[in-house]
């Protein structure tokens, strides 16, 4: 009986397509996050605050003496800081993960190949040989966004944002932060296994109806990147302009109160739709990581808003969406 479940399992897990492994990642880590926001809120604040945030948490060991579990976790956060200079790893690890799996494709890389043929052949022995997949300009495009994205971050964290060397996060948000970029790298592109292996049962060049779909998601996705790509850097260069601890009132701050978290999904939303198969308008895989980045923001950008509203009144951001227009 163990043998046969071990059996199955092994089956289970050489069979699953990457893109699955991807997607469970980040459903997985967005259901942890969200789990975590509906804790009571002095616990709440001790797994999830950091920066000036954390700084003004009520909790504390002495404080919680009398809650056991407050105070194992207040302690346990406390000796598991890491700086929170440490954000640039995020982007490094994004960036150097570009170039990776872009070298493995010029270059006929046995790691890539690995995965597309893992890719391509649950598909087809799954019965989904029949759905769309993606091409090699949109491969090209999704690889270019990461890459654009990761190197603007890096040169923001170096020459712009400078983290106060106080600030420190819990090493939980770093490792979950690397692991999602990490596991971002593969997901950009994953879905394009047929076309990275030239197996495609057609070709954009006999296939008009299809260039046209891909062109059409491309200009649609591409304008709305740049634009909160930009966007973005602008936010972060406004808040690093800011007095400590002032409230940011230009550009989109003017309607969100976390502006840089409504260009981060946005980002991510083009992302979605300029790699999405054809047939589609949004790559499953990359959909699953917006998942995430909206309930992990989401939840940061909920507690800015009441830090804000605790620090300068509740009318100081009264009339402004926390990240998502209309929604949130």
């Amino acid at each position: 009986m163990i043998h046969q479940t071990i059996d199955t399992l092994s089956h289970t897990l050489s069979t699953t397509p990457p893109s699955t492994y991807c997607q469970s990642f980040f459903l997985f880590a967005a259901s942890a996050v969200a789990a975590i926001a509906i804790l009571p809120a002095d616990l709440k604040q001790i797994l999830v605050d950091y920066g000036a945030r954390a700084s003004s948490s009520p909790s504390s060991p002495d404080k919680d003496k009398k809650n056991a579990l407050l105070s194992f976790l207040s302690t346990l956060t406390k000796y598991t800081q890491v700086p929170h200079s440490w954000f640039a790893f995020f982007y490094i690890a994004s960036l150097s993960c570009s170039f990776f799996w872009a070298g493995q494709y010029l270059l006929h890389g046995q790691a890539l190949r690995f995965i597309a043929q893992k890719e391509e052949e649950a598909r087809y022995h799954g019965g989904n040989g029949t759905r769309g997949t993606m091409d090699l300009v949109q491969v090209a495009a999704g690889w270019s966004m990461m890459a654009l994205q990761a190197l603007r971050r890096t040169y923001e964290h170096v020459f712009v944002v400078r983290p106060s060397p106080k600030s420190t996060m819990w090493v939980v948000h770093w490792v979950l932060g690397v692991g999602f970029y990490v596991a971002m790298s593969v997901g950009v592109w994953v879905e394009g296994a047929g076309a990275l292996l030239n197996n495609n049962n057609t070709t954009r060049a006999n296939n008009l109806e299809l260039e046209r779909e891909t062109m059409t998601k491309l200009a649609v996705a591409i304008p709305a990147f740049f634009y909160a790509w930009a966007n973005q850097y602008y936010s972060h260069k406004h808040l690093s302009s800011l007095r400590k601890y002032s409230l940011p009132t230009e550009g989109l701050f003017r309607w969100f109160v976390c502006a840089h978290y409504t260009c981060e999904c946005l980002l991510y939303l083009s992302m979605a739709v300029a790699t999405a198969p054809n047939g589609g308008w949004v790559n499953r895989t990359v959909v699953c990581a917006l998942v995430f980045v909206v309930v992990n923001l989401g939840v940061t950008a909920s507690g800015t808003r009441r830090w804000y509203e605790q620090k300068f009144g509740r009318g100081a951001v009264e009339g402004r969406w926390n990240m998502i227009p209309f929604v949130f």
